[in-house]
């Protein structure tokens, strides 16, 4: 039987490790990390030093793998994302089976936490349907926690609801009803200038907990443009980013 263990390690910022997740960091027999090409290669740094700086079991082992690529071009999203997840499956299972073979505790390290918009979870039940599995989650802190601690706002306003979306769905349908404050994740197209800006707050961040952290705020049709700017220098500096925004109806 397959142990394993997905443990949420937050936003980029060392300390947002928690001790049960170097307890369960030091128990793994292998971590895998996956390295997703040169232009994310932070991500790759960030989970080794983490890695590095915490494990002081000599039998716990550190493996990196290359992680397969998204087939953009599939005129399909979902078809493609499936596709995608079964292969990055069969790699996870070809490097466990190389290194501890059909029995052993086997980690991963989860950016944020693995219960949300991450897909870390579905690939364990993909793999649970080809070798014996058991699996465990430690959570970790989600970007949206670290958003609005880098903000120091509440999520909520008094006694209201929260709707977390995505920026293809805030292109696609708009603002959601019966809510005034939205949290957006996974928007690589800054979804919100689809929206009329008259009357919301925008709290945006980009690298949150990272020491490359950027934070934007104020009324939407004031710090839009700004946004947009922001982001697209920032990805051409680094090659790659993680954004997260929060927006709020006056």
């Amino acid at each position: 039987m397959i142990e394993l263990t997905l443990i949420g390690i937050g936003t980029g910022n060392p300390g947002h490790l928690t001790l049960q997740a170097i307890e369960a960091m030091n128990a793994a027999e292998l971590i895998l990390i996956p390295l997703k090409g040169a232009d994310k290669s932070d991500l790759a740094g960030l989970r080794r030093s983490m890695c590095e700086t915490h494990i002081t079991n000599p039998a716990t082992k550190v493996v990196e793998f290359a992680l397969p690529v998204r087939d953009a071009a599939n005129p399909s999203y979902r078809q493609g994302v499936d596709d995608w997840h079964d292969a990055i499956a069969a790699a996870w299972q070809g490097e466990i089976r190389a290194h501890v073979g059909e029995s052993g505790k086997v980690a991963l390290l989860v950016w944020g936490d693995p219960s949300l918009y991450d897909s870390t979870l579905r690939l364990a039940e993909r793999l649970a349907r080809v070798m014996p599995v058991t699996t465990r989650v430690i959570p970790g802190i989600t970007a949206i926690q670290a958003l609005c601690a880098a903000h120091a706002i509440p999520l909520n306003e008094i006694g209201a609801p929260v709707q977390i979306t995505t920026g293809r769905q805030l292109r696609d349908h708009g603002w959601p009803e019966g809510v005034d404050t939205i949290v957006v994740m996974l928007d690589g197209e800054c979804s919100f200038t689809h929206l009329a800006p008259e009357g919301v707050e925008i709290w945006w961040g980009a690298f949150v907990g990272m020491s490359e952290q950027i934070l934007r705020t104020g009324p939407l049709s004031e710090v839009g443009p700004q946004i947009v700017r922001t982001r697209a220098e920032a990805r051409a500096e680094h090659g790659w980013i993680m954004d997260i925004y929060l927006m709020r109806r006056a």
